[in-house]
């Protein structure tokens, strides 16, 4: 009898450590080693760099200044609302790792924070610019200021963008010699930890799985 208790007892510990198991391997986040990151084009800083004050606008029209990037993991692309084809891609890439991280955890999605920040200030008024953001995803913020009080952000980031004429279509109305250029920019997803702290980046080509996974194993190990 006992033999037949102590047989029943295994099996039932056995079970309940199998269902434990699962339910462990079903709830656990999903994390990427650095050497995954490293192949999906994603490259964590050995030390997070402390970044010095800016001070830009934000499509709300508020003031944008570092302690801004406090408080979220904040994943940011510099380009700009006439980009043809680079930025809208890139946008839209982040746009759907933050509904897929909704759709998982809607509170962890809340300290994801997508940001655009325009390299073309002549061109993208605050209108145009919130309304080019907010297309992604309502939650997403865009970003902008002059020329030089971009390059405060920028510099520290390891960004680079630059105004580069074009030639002036023939057509029967012709673009004004001033508005015929494009911008040059780097292309990364820039990330910046809740510290305020620039903490590495993503190369192009952007993934949303990618990006949602490299979110998530960072929050999870900060």
């Amino acid at each position: 009898m006992n033999t037949i208790k102590s047989t029943v007892l295994l099996c039932l510990v056995f079970i309940s450590i199998v269902l434990v198991m699962f339910v462990v391997s079903v709830l656990r986040v999903p994390q990427l080693s650095e050497e995954e990151m490293r192949a999906k084009g994603v490259f964590i800083l050995p030390k997070p760099r402390d970044i010095a004050e800016f001070q830009l606008q934000a499509h709300t029209g508020e003031d944008f200044e570092r302690s801004d990037l406090e408080g979220r993991w904040n994943f940011i692309f510099f380009g700009f609302v006439n980009c043809p084809d680079v930025c809208p891609t890139s946008m839209a890439v982040l746009g759907t790792a933050e509904r897929e991280l909704r759709a998982q955890d809607p509170e962890q999605a809340d300290l994801f924070q997508g940001i655009l920040v325009s390299v073309d200030p002549d061109r993208d008024s605050l209108e145009q610019l919130g309304s080019y953001a907010t297309a992604f995803s309502p939650r997403f913020l865009g970003v902008t200021g002059s020329r030089q009080a971009l390059v405060p952000l920028t510099s520290q980031l390891n960004v680079a963008f630059a105004k580069v004429p074009l030639s002036t279509p023939s057509s029967t109305e012709p673009v004004a010699q001033e508005d015929a250029y494009t911008v040059d920019h780097t292309g990364n997803i820039v990330i910046v930890n809740p510290m305020g702290h620039y903490h590495g980046f993503i190369k192009l080509p952007h993934d949303a799985e990618t990006i949602r996974l490299t979110y998530q194993t960072l929050a999870a190990q900060f």
